[in-house]
């Protein structure tokens, strides 16, 4: 297969498609369709046939969205023409100096900032986002970039001279990059898990191939795209997207060339495991964050009307499916009837409800909706509230009011016991369970029985109870008096057992995509 410069470019298959510019956003086929290519050495990529394109199943859960969307699947060949542009841009990438690299990181920044309107409103329609979430969104992207610029420059990427046990000798230790890197993202957050999945590896001086999500095929472009506008040279960011049922083919195809030297993955469990069992068996690490069923413990001395309002912050920001969302709150017996009442009036109460949208999929509510049904149906009370203008009712739940569509009312689950699949299933929804212990004791051995371990908060005006509390829990955060909902671009970030293995962020972050080289000077 020729270069994809050769391939693509000039009069070629884009060049045919109206408004096609190369270096649009995507491309307008008519008022209502837009088509969205693959990115490979700078060049917008659409396949000679139509057999791997596909459309987004997001769209269709979407009673907002009036768009047809088509987006360009990978399949095997583009996949090597993806790997061999990476593996051609890494030479000289990852000896270009610091300072070109924050630089264009910077410049990153900037054009982000300039088209953030334009990013949201991709964003809100297409994963059906709340307007507070793509600002969220947005906004935490841009500090990601910022802080990333400044780390290129700092001791992190600077090596070290470690003693030598000889007078004559001296250690000289370097910090390099290791090639190319498989980063894929998902969809949930999709412009700051896009971003994260490539941009420590791109700082350290890798090269990238962004596989982006097929539920949100549009904003993961607009970030390898806005990489190619900000002037990174050809192949140093490729992108691909590929049908859900190629998604096998297209890793094993990446992961298998000897090129690619390290994969990071944002997902659910059961698809971080077959990931890391085949990149294993081609001895390439990962770096994964998985699946996060996260608990908030509230102490009897807590505030209760604040830890109930950052309990529903996060429970339901984003319906609830952000991997750090708060699933169930263990909450001390003798407030037990105080604080449920607290979250109800959150709920009640039209300036505080939580704001509500689509699920990403049909099939995901349904997914969703059987969780409650099966809680209800082991003797679980359940508490629902739709939005604002919606009555608010409080009995076991019934298949009408669950609703047959991708919408999942806010909803609380009061005795959630050990026999219901929600106890230890992450239910990725707007889903509060509520359980009632004596002891901070028996709040930790249910945190710590989780096979997840993620985030967590701890509610309580004792600061140095929490601490210590903290530091007994099993997770990768705990948030004291705050939300399980919270990361910044200079913490580490990730998770324990079931929810995964490295660190995302910061300084930790750019550590994950280098390795050490000794040098023994001698005389």
């Amino acid at each position: 297969m020729p270069p994809v410069s050769q391939a693509f470019e000039g009069p070629g298959v884009l060049g045919k498609l109206p408004g096609f510019t190369g270096k649009s956003l995507s491309t307008m086929l008519s008022r209502e369709q837009i088509f969205v290519p693959l990115i490979i050495d700078g060049i917008d990529v659409q396949l000679p046939d139509d057999s791997f394109t596909f459309t987004p199943e997001s769209l269709s859960a979407s009673v907002q969205s009036h768009e047809n969307v088509i987006a360009q699947g990978a399949d095997t060949a583009t996949c090597q023409t993806a790997v061999d542009s990476s593996a051609r841009a890494f030479g000289p990438w990852s000896n270009s100096s610091p300072f070109t690299r924050r630089r264009l990181l910077l410049r990153l920044a900037q054009l982000l900032r300039q088209r953030g309107d334009e990013i949201r409103g991709i964003i809100e329609v297409e994963i059906h986002a709340t307007g507070l979430w793509s600002s969220i969104n947005l906004e935490e992207s841009i500090l990601m970039v910022e802080e990333t610029a400044a780390l290129v420059t700092s001791s992190n990427l600077a090596g070290t001279m470690p003693p030598s046990q000889s007078p004559e000798a001296q250690a000289l230790v370097f910090v390099e990059p290791l090639g190319v890197i498989l980063g894929t993202a998902p969809w949930n957050s999709p412009l700051i898990l896009g971003f994260r999945a490539i941009l420590p590896a791109i700082a350290a001086g890798n090269t990238a191939i962004l596989k982006g999500s097929e539920l949100s095929p549009r904003t993961h472009y607009f970030i390898a795209s806005l990489f190619r506008e900000a002037g990174f040279p050809p192949g140093v960011c490729n992108f691909l997207l590929h049908r859900s049922q190629d998604a096998v083919n297209v890793f094993e195809t990446i992961i298998e060339r000897h090129e690619v030297r390290k994969c990071n993955f944002t997902g659910s469990t059961s698809v971080g495991r077959s990931i890391a069992s085949k990149a294993a068996a081609v001895l390439k690490p990962c770096l994964m964050e998985l699946g996060g069923k996260n608990f908030s413990v509230v102490l009897e001395d807590a505030d209760i009307k604040k830890a109930a309002q950052m309990t529903c912050e996060g429970a339901f920001l984003n319906n609830g499916q952000i991997c750090m969302s708060t699933d169930t709150v263990i909450v001390a017996s003798s407030i037990f009837s105080q604080f449920r009442q607290a979250l109800l009036d959150i709920l009640q109460t039209d300036e505080s409800t939580p704001e509500i949208t689509s699920l990403i999929t049909a099939k995901a509510a349904a997914r969703v909706r059987a969780l409650v049904a099966d809680a209800a149906s082991k003797g679980a009370t359940i508490h629902t509230v739709s939005g604002p203008s919606s009555a608010f009712s409080s009995s076991n739940q019934s298949e009408k009011s669950l609703g047959l569509d991708s919408k999942v009312p806010a909803t609380i689950i009061e005795g959630v016991e050990r026999s219901m699949d929600l106890f230890t299933q992450e239910s990725f929804g707007p889903l509060l369970s509520m359980i009632s212990v004596g002891s901070a004791d028996e709040a930790v051995k249910i945190v710590n029985e989780c096979r997840y371990g993620l985030s967590s908060a701890i509610h309580t005006k004792n600061h140095y109870d929490a601490l210590f509390l903290a530091k007994r829990m099993r997770v990768g955060a705990t948030h004291i008096n705050g939300a399980t909902v919270h990361d910044e671009s200079t913490l580490p970030h990730g998770g324990h057992g079931d929810s995964g293995w490295g660190r995302f962020g910061g300084e930790w972050g750019l550590r994950e995509f280098v390795h050490t080289k000794t040098v023994m000077m001698n005389r």
